[in-house]
């Protein structure tokens, strides 16, 4: 026998008590206890001894008061398998977003690792999971339109590589060790785009929601935050605080919130998470109601022990310029630890398009790697072969858009503005209310900016150069012109620092902001260049060029 065993019963002592098949008893199980009426709840769970687990269940008084139960079974499981199933229903749960889950976080620590026959579980066996479950109208969406929302990408369910897991037990350990001290922590992760650190950080702050509500835990009844600048990442923290028992939407603010909160009424959080810090205020803005000099300097003195995310190679914006001397300079008046994430977890990209894309960071021009299966890395020479590559990846695998520098006129009053009228002729994006830019399928129609991708995951990305980004043909060097770039509110000027330091600091942003728009693909980068320039040198260094 080798099909799938899926019972639905009653959850209670005489329905499970009647469990004859052999390979839910003696064999390890997945099971889900539920209830579809009046605040759709859910538990997921995986045993080795079911009989006891659901004894244990029915004393629970959160769990005795779900009315049924799926038990799922088959003659081939093993425990690697059903935590792996486990984890994937608690992920695949977490996006279709139907059921607070009773989950906490003791499965958040499984890192990633192979085992025997992992592909069919965690492919083929778990799709003939979630198709029953669809069935039986338990679930709703598939599993190919779930794996493209952001709330499935940053679940705090996600397995963690080894480096991640280290870097959070760390910090734990540290929030742990310094619970309660008058003293002011900080603690300074660093790492480039698609390193994974908002995925460490939702499983971070929500490990440490669960011990703020365990009585046992040194860090009960902390109060605790993390800050998001980014208003499409909010919506994605804040959506998925409506699946998870311990995760509430006003632990999660904007920077500038949690400082005018904190002043007004005159509390400090226990530990304050910092997702993105890099784009954090530099200089007072009080059109956005930052009446201080430093956001960091300010969320750290409201802050027992703050945990700060931070890459220099993300700054967009002159007022919130920074670099490791401005962070040291801030952190060196508290006691810091840092550590870096170095693995690429996003692309599955090779080491030779991953040094492409950082020497371009660096104005080199180096040839263009050779084709590789995982990833598919293309330089185009014309704007509609460009246009129609990515719709093609789209409809293939969902979740590919096009994006573009910031060299095109776009404003927020309800117009529409252009990319490239001459040649790509799409679009800027719209503001979506809802969900995030690219989750929206008519996007596929628009270009996105910077600031509606910087901390998500594309499938594929095709990435726009536009008239800032040019080739000088004699110097034979890729030459940055940010009088062409037309994010003004970028390049504001700062009276504490001279002309010539905010002219360098234009050509930086401008840099920063391809790095990030180049690194959003997990399987593919597409390049179209405006310039003739620069776009016949790109041809030239690729035989590939479509």
């Amino acid at each position: 026998m080798k099909e799938l065993i899926f019972e639905k019963r009653t959850f209670d002592n005489y329905d499970l008590n009647t469990v004859k098949t052999v390979h839910l008893n003696n064999y390890p199980i997945v099971y889900i206890l539920y209830n579809k009426r009046n605040n759709p709840s859910a538990y997921i769970g995986q045993t080795v001894q079911a009989a006891r687990r659901f004894k244990h269940h029915l004393s629970n008084k959160k769990r005795n008061k779900l009315e049924h139960t799926i038990l799922i079974g088959h003659e081939k499981f093993n425990q690697s398998a059903t935590y792996n199933i486990e984890s994937n229903l608690i992920n695949y749960f977490i996006a279709d977003n139907h059921y607070q889950l009773q989950n906490v976080s003791q499965t958040a620590n499984k890192e990633m690792h192979d085992y025997y026959e992992k592909n069919y579980y965690n492919e083929e066996l778990f799709h003939e999971i979630w198709e029953q479950l669809r069935k039986d109208n338990i679930v709703q969406d598939t599993i190919e339109n779930l794996r493209n929302k952001d709330i499935y990408k940053l679940s705090p369910y996600k397995e963690l590589s080894p480096q991640q897991i280290d870097v959070k037990n760390k910090i734990i350990n540290f929030c742990k060790e310094n619970a309660g001290k008058a003293e002011k922590q900080v603690f300074i992760l660093q790492g480039d785009a698609g390193t994974g650190k908002s995925v460490l950080l939702s499983s971070l702050f929500n490990t440490l929601q669960d011990y703020a509500n365990d009585k046992n835990s040194k860090l009960n009844n902390t109060d605790n935050y993390l800050l998001v600048n980014h208003g499409e990442m909010l919506k994605t923290y804040q959506q998925m605080a409506g699946s998870l028992p311990n995760l509430k939407k006003k632990n999660f603010m904007k920077p500038t919130s949690f400082i005018n909160n904190k002043t007004k009424t005159n509390t400090k959080a226990d530990i304050t998470l910092v997702d993105e810090a890099h784009l954090l205020l530099t200089k007072e803005d009080t059109y956005n109601n930052f009446h201080y000099q430093n956001q960091l300097d300010e969320i750290i003195k409201r802050s027992r022990i703050t945990i700060v995310i931070f890459d220099p190679k993300q700054v967009l914006k002159i007022k919130s310029y920074w670099n490791n001397n401005l962070l040291n300079e801030i952190t060196h008046h508290y006691k810091a630890e840092t550590l870096e994430l170095t693995d690429q977890l996003r692309m599955n990209a090779n080491k030779e398009t991953l040094e492409w894309i950082n020497g371009f960071m660096n104005k080199e021009l180096l040839p263009v790697p050779q084709k590789e299966d995982s990833f598919e890395f293309k330089i185009f020479s014309d704007a509609g072969s460009f246009k129609k590559a990515i719709r093609k990846k789209n409809e293939e695998y969902g979740l590919s858009r096009i994006v573009s520098t910031f060299d095109y006129l776009h404003k927020k009053d309800n117009k529409t503005y252009y990319v490239d009228k001459d040649g790509i002729n799409m679009p800027w994006n719209r503001t979506q209310d809802k969900v995030t830019w690219a989750e929206e399928p008519n996007t596929i129609n628009e270009v996105g900016s910077i600031y509606t991708v910087q901390g998500f995951d594309l499938n594929y990305v095709g990435v726009v150069l536009g008239p800032s980004v040019s080739y000088d043909e004699v110097k034979d060097k890729l030459i940055i012109d940010p009088t062409k770039y037309k994010d003004k509110g970028a390049f504001t000027a700062r009276k504490d620092y001279s002309f010539e330091k905010n002219e360098s600091i234009k050509e930086d942003i401008i840099l920063n902001s391809i790095n990030v728009l180049m690194k959003r693909g997990i399987y593919g980068l597409y390049i179209y260049a405006t310039d003739p320039k620069l776009r016949k040198k790109l041809i030239s260094l690729d035989r590939g060029t479509f």
